[in-house]
């Protein structure tokens, strides 16, 4: 089976240049006109994205989850975004919790 198209789970200071497609979670601490900034807590990256009406509507410290593709840039990485996901009201806890279980047990 080819995953190739699929969005890989990763911590922002986990990705690299050699990533394609990825999906992070963080808060928006940063907004512009067409780009949100997002801190996961390893680290910030610049994502842009071209639906200037959904960042409208994005709220600093709101929590969020992008599946995007890797741009790089001159000495850094940042992100287009295809989806932006409101994670509102989203159990980070119980998220973290059932993770580690599914590491444990190499799910």
């Amino acid at each position: 089976m080819d995953f190739k198209n699929h969005y890989i789970e990763k911590k922002i200071s986990d990705l690299d240049e050699m990533d394609s497609k990825v999906r992070i979670m963080g808060f928006v601490v940063d907004k512009k006109e067409n780009t949100i900034v997002l801190d996961d807590g390893s680290g910030k990256i610049k994502i842009f994205t071209d639906a200037t009406n959904i960042i409208d509507n994005l709220n600093i410290n709101q929590f969020v989850r992008i599946f995007g593709s890797i741009i790089p840039v001159e000495n850094d990485i940042e992100l287009r975004a295809d989806i932006i996901q409101d994670l509102s009201g989203f159990n980070i806890d119980l998220f973290k919790k059932t993770k580690e279980l599914y590491n444990k047990l190499e799910v």
